[in-house]
């Protein structure tokens, strides 16, 4: 067998090894939150626009939140001001807020747009200010550090937020008019506030409301991981919680993994945790039989 007969046969069988899932997931869609190397690294940027333009060609509805934390961080030092995190978020006064909308909602979402555009798809850029997307209201949570008081000290991250409520009439809009939506995580109070939100949780609660078949969270890991280091995947939401419980799942891994349980307890068939180190990530993880990541599945309570 020659060289390009050999190339030509892999291509064949890898084709045939998508087939069946194309057909399984066509007129379906799929949540993508877009973020890490994923979004940095040009090789892997336009891997993640031709996956998400193959995805809608065969039928798939990919909707896609994404994020922008270091982004807005680089704007934030270029200015002076330092970034302050609290449990993860980044605490955001009026001036970071007007950072925030200016760099999520213009540079990066826009630079989306535009990639996947130049990839031959029809893409959209929103904020959760666009019809009223996401209406959000102010987080606070209590310190777990203050051991002085009865009452625990509660803790203002200024104008980050949480969602409330999602209405995806522009979605759906966007969805059957062959659209593609990007949406910057900024949601919008009853009074009119902007609100900073964790891009994870935006696309969760998204994909709940959607009643999406799949949520895909691209990281700069490579799944979830036991503690010898080797990827575990085809869990359920019990298998999830007993590692949670005994420390498996810690740090920086739990609000993602809170995320995705969330979404399948919801109704989303399946989340995903993906490495998007890896070229074509998205749509090695949906169709191919062994994937990229771990994937996580409602039931098992």
């Amino acid at each position: 067998m020659s060289l390009n007969t050999q190339k030509a046969s892999h291509i064949a069988q890898v084709l045939t090894e998508a087939l069946p899932y194309i057909q399984r997931f066509s007129g379906k869609t799929l949540v993508i939150k877009y973020g890490g190397n994923a979004m940095i690294d040009e090789t892997l940027k336009n891997s993640f626009a031709r996956d998400v333009v193959l995805l809608k060609a065969v039928g798939i509805n990919p909707v896609i939140v994404h994020g922008g934390g270091p982004q807005i961080g680089q704007l934030l030092a270029k200015i002076g001001k330092e970034s302050e995190f609290i449990n993860g978020m980044r605490v955001t006064d009026t001036e970071t807020m007007d950072i925030v909308e200016m760099v999520l909602g213009g540079q990066v979402n826009k630079s989306i747009v535009n990639l996947i555009n130049n990839h031959g798809g029809r893409a959209v850029g929103l904020t959760g200010k666009d019809g009223s997307l996401i209406f959000a209201e102010k987080m606070k949570f209590a310190s777990s550090d203050d051991v002085t008081h009865d009452a625990p000290e509660i803790i203002d991250l200024g104008f980050v937020g949480r969602v409330t409520s999602i209405d995806t009439s522009v979605i759906d809009m966007l969805i059957h008019s062959d659209f593609i939506p990007v949406i910057a995580p900024i949601g919008v109070g009853q009074d009119g506030q902007s609100y900073n939100i964790n891009a994870d949780l935006v696309a969760g609660k998204i994909a709940e409301v959607l009643q999406a078949e799949k949520l895909i969270l691209l990281t700069n890991t490579p799944g979830l991981l036991d503690a010898d280091g080797k990827l575990l995947t085809g869990l359920n939401a019990k298998q999830v919680n007993d590692l949670i419980a005994t420390g498996v799942i810690y740090g920086g891994m739990l609000p993602k993994i809170g995320c995705a349980l969330d979404a399948v307890q919801a109704g989303v068939t399946s989340s995903h945790i993906i490495d998007g180190r890896v070229q074509h990530a998205v749509l090695l993880e949906m169709f191919t039989d062994e994937g990229v990541g771990t994937l996580i599945r409602g039931g098992g309570r």
